[in-house]
């Protein structure tokens, strides 16, 4: 049997297993190591494993998972993220559309304290989405915003998938997270420009608060804006001593998850419940994600020693002579198909055996293309039918929202989205312009 087929076997049985629901790390690693034992036998069967887990064990930056996890845990359970809303509630209550450019600006800081993207969900379905409905905001409008601010979680530093991209594209998690800051900016920017535009256009989609829920007197105003942004004030003491090399990443992770646990302590909210409910949380997600590593740098090493890289990248730029750019956008449009049916960790460790190495071969950076990776997931968790986002939506929102509108409020900000990554792939530097000054420095 060719080596060609039996990189082909071993993908269809991949995902066989995964559409009869096994687990993703299961399923993944249970191909690379049957493989590796008919290819090579015991000994290179069990080697397999053991290097991958060695590897594993000793990538420095995994540290930085459980800290990061950690810190918007205890942020989330402590409340803290009910404050930050509070306080765009009553500053920007006062414009069109105000609450739901208020609610992206939620996402933002709330994806700078977790890195996840069903925190942001279930901050926004539970704190923000009753207001704005309560307030006669548009349903279809507000399930949009809540679905694309959320999934700001998974680009915006500390974003976890990041780090599993990071190991597996073997690329320095600090430069990717960096990487990260500008398309997460402009995408921000470019959803609330949209709320602006839609509710300038049609002001009944967001009315402005009236003036008697406006009258607030000017010390609350202030002591809700302090409030507002302490987790603001905790991403800086956490990001800047790093950006400005006074301290590694994982010292930084450090400071983060200290400060976020002394944060909390001092308003009165760090209970028991909040500290155990962090920490089985963090150890639940750190655990997933180093078992979903662990298989996959073992199905690479199958794939490496294959040869199947080499014969995917021959296949598309001698036999069928398509340029980088060409295979770069069949890329992107793979993963935009597998999104509908398969979470972004299942579609990395698939794929990132494949096209990562190809990335590299083509001459493209592969700190700019995880960003490219990390944005199309985000358009893939918000795509018909098995779109993620959707699905946490539908068990969070209420009653009153239906399946048909949480799928009828996504098209505008999928629209968004596709022209945002558009944009990061024209002009690379959006990207890669902080990683290389900070680093440069």
């Amino acid at each position: 049997m060719s080596y060609e087929l039996i990189a082909l076997l071993m993908f269809s049985s991949m995902m066989l297993m995964l559409l009869t629901g096994q687990r993703v790390f299961g399923a993944i690693g249970f191909v690379a190591v049957v493989a590796a034992l008919c290819l090579w036998g015991d000994k290179g069967g069990f080697d397999l494993g053991y290097g991958a887990l060695m590897k594993l064990m000793k990538w420095y930056p995994m540290l930085t998972l459980p800290m990061f996890v950690f810190m918007g845990y205890v942020l989330s359970e402590s409340k803290i993220a009910d404050d930050l809303y509070r306080m765009f509630h009553v500053w920007m209550g006062g414009i069109r559309g105000g609450l739901a450019i208020g609610t992206i600006g939620l996402m933002v800081l709330v994806s700078a304290m977790n890195g996840l993207s069903v925190a942001g969900m279930a901050i926004g379905s539970t704190i923000a989405l009753p207001e704005l409905l309560k307030r006669g905001y548009d349903k279809k409008m507000v399930t949009g915003v809540i679905q694309a601010g959320s999934s700001l979680g998974i680009l915006v530093p500390p974003s976890v998938v990041l780090v599993l991209y990071a190991m597996i594209a073997r690329q320095p998690v600090g430069q990717l997270w960096l990487a990260g800051i500008g398309p997460g900016f402009l995408m921000a920017g470019m959803f609330i420009l949209y709320i602006v535009i839609r509710c300038a256009l049609n002001p009944s989609l967001g009315p402005a608060l009236s003036a008697e829920e406006r009258d607030i007197p000017r010390r609350e105003k202030m002591r809700l804006l302090w409030a507002g942004t302490l987790p603001l004030g905790i991403f800086m003491v956490m990001m800047v001593p790093f950006v400005m090399g006074y301290t590694s990443l994982v010292e930084a992770s450090a400071i983060g998850a200290l400060a976020a646990f002394v944060a909390a302590l001092l308003k009165g909210r760090m209970s028991w419940r909040v500290f155990e409910t962090a920490t089985r949380q963090t150890l639940a997600i750190s655990c997933m994600f180093m078992w979903i590593i662990l298989a996959a740098l073992a199905f690479g090493a199958v794939f490496d020693g294959l040869g199947a890289v080499k014969a995917i990248e021959s296949l598309f730029t001698e036999q069928l002579g398509l340029s980088p750019w060409v295979i770069l956008i069949l890329m992107q449009l793979s993963f935009l198909i597998m999104g509908s049916f398969l979470d972004d960790t299942a579609m990395l460790v698939i794929v990132a055996p494949l096209y990562v190495p190809l990335v590299g071969a083509l001459g493209f950076d592969l700190v700019w293309y995880g960003v490219l990776y990390t944005i199309t997931c985000q358009i893939a968790y918000m795509t018909p039918p098995f779109g993620y986002n959707l699905f946490l939506m539908r068990a969070m929102a209420p009653p009153e929202i239906t399946l048909r509108d949480i799928y009828g409020s996504i098209f505008p900000f999928v629209a968004v989205m596709i022209l945002a990554l558009i944009v990061v792939m024209v002009f690379p530097g959006i990207a890669t312009w902080l990683p290389n000054m900070v680093y440069a420095n």
